[in-house]
């Protein structure tokens, strides 16, 4: 039986324990020292009754320059269970994350990944942003560790050029 993404009520450590395996740091982000903010919206693929794949999403804006802050939805949590990896489930919850943030007026998607995940977000249309990225944190803004990509969401919208500024914690 094929897998479909349901928009899940909530999303809770335990969830992502039942997705990860209890992995102590499924992301490989801790060694970054970034606070990372929690998603508003959720997207899952069950399996046998089991949750295998995530996505999050969160409204937020970047700034760049002098110009105006935009909108952007930020994509994040990302996750697909070991055994189950390689059968299109990452596409299939970043894709309906991605469908239910063009309904929502933001003018961008925006994520961070590490450069060997770069390849799997450009096969799903995301690009890299050529300038840096600074993310808030308790202490202030700091510079992203991370590749900064972006995909529009509206008709026309073109990523601002050089750094830009995410407005809130990271996704």
């Amino acid at each position: 039986m094929p897998m479909s993404v349901i928009r899940l009520a909530r999303y809770t450590p335990a969830d992502r324990d039942e997705i990860t395996g209890r992995a102590a740091d499924p992301f490989g982000t801790a060694g970054t020292g970034l606070i990372w903010r929690d998603k508003d919206v959720h997207f899952g693929v069950r399996h046998d009754g089991r949750l295998v794949a995530h996505a999050g999403l969160v409204e937020t804006s970047v700034s760049a320059g002098d110009g105006d802050p935009v909108r952007v939805a930020g994509l994040g949590g990302v996750v697909v269970a070991p055994e189950v990896r390689g059968q299109g489930l990452a596409r299939l919850v970043v894709t309906a994350a991605t469908e239910h943030a063009r309904r929502t007026g933001a003018e961008f998607g925006l994520l961070f990944c590490w450069p060997r995940l770069v390849p799997v977000y450009e096969r799903l249309g995301w690009r890299v942003s050529a300038g840096g990225t600074r993310v808030e944190q308790p202490g202030g803004a700091v510079d992203m560790p991370l590749r900064t990509m972006w995909t529009p969401l509206a008709e026309d919208a073109t990523w601002p050029s050089g750094s830009v500024r995410l407005l809130s914690l990271p996704m």
